[in-house]
């Protein structure tokens, strides 16, 4: 899940998250910094902002404060646990990869650094995703890239992505995770800034149709790792192979899945 994953985006996410932006060149001293604080509700929901890195704030602050649109999706229901959910959340390359392999979505994506990623969802949409802050119930995103369609010019401008993840239990007592995503764009467009009352709705529209696939492609996987194990772990073989750590991660969570409550092998730690 902008895994993507996202697209995650990461989630996916990640997959999620590769909708708009451009980098802003902005000092990171902390003199500088002092005027980049940051709200701490977002949409109602409250995150961890005065954890952000100075240099960071200065670069989210405009695009929160001057944005072209903003908007708030969830929460929505993920069937995977916590740990699952948050290795899907945390490696957006397998993700990205198995959801390729599957057919469930032509993402693609590639690493550029330790935790910044090029992304691309096979619909006009690419760009780089960066993960600025993360703890057990939160991430934190900056997205800069472009989006090319029939409907709207060609769009390039930043965004920022806001998550915040609890796990929940469902009415047949299985752990999934619930998952609230509040996102901000801000266009560099000089077009669309001068008609920005007559293309707002479509930019805010065409953002929230890219998350809300990115989390459908997870749920999606989630679906098939528990119904088509097999599959799962026969795709994810295939050049080029996911690492082993990938594969073993892969290899007891379907392991998992596929045995009753308290037949459990006891070499499978249960996700």
């Amino acid at each position: 899940m902008i895994s993507a994953w996202f697209p995650l985006l990461r989630f996916g996410s990640l997959c999620l998250a590769c909708v708009v932006g451009l980098s802003v060149a902005l000092s990171a001293s902390q003199a500088h910094s002092e005027t980049c604080s940051l709200p701490s509700l977002y949409a109602g929901v409250a995150f961890p902002v005065e954890l952000v890195e100075a240099g960071w704030a200065c670069r989210l602050q405009p695009i929160i404060s001057h944005y072209t649109t903003a908007n708030k999706l969830g929460p929505v229901r993920t069937p995977l646990s916590e740990s699952v959910y948050l290795h899907f959340l945390d490696r957006p390359l397998m993700t990205v990869s198995l959801i390729n392999r599957l057919g469930i979505a032509p993402y693609q994506s590639e690493s550029r650094g330790l935790v910044r990623y090029w992304g691309n969802d096979g619909e006009g949409t690419e760009g780089i995703v960066e993960l600025v802050y993360q703890d057990r119930t939160s991430r934190i995103y900056y997205l800069e890239g472009s989006h090319h369609s029939r409907l709207l010019p060609d769009i390039a401008g930043k965004a920022v992505v806001l998550l915040r993840m609890n796990q929940v239990t469902d009415s047949n007592g299985t752990a999934a995770m619930e998952s609230t995503f509040v996102y901000y764009t801000r266009l560099d467009n000089r077009l669309l800034s001068g008609l920005l009352s007559l293309f707002r709705p479509l930019v805010g529209s065409t953002v929230t149709k890219k998350m809300v696939k990115g989390v459908d492609s997870v749920n999606r996987l989630s679906l098939a790792m528990q119904q088509q194990p097999d599959r799962i772990l026969s795709e994810a073989a295939k050049p080029p192979a996911l690492t082993v750590d990938e594969m073993a991660f892969l290899q007891q969570t379907v392991e998992y899945w596929s045995h009753p409550i308290g037949t459990i092998p006891a070499k499978t730690v249960a996700p």
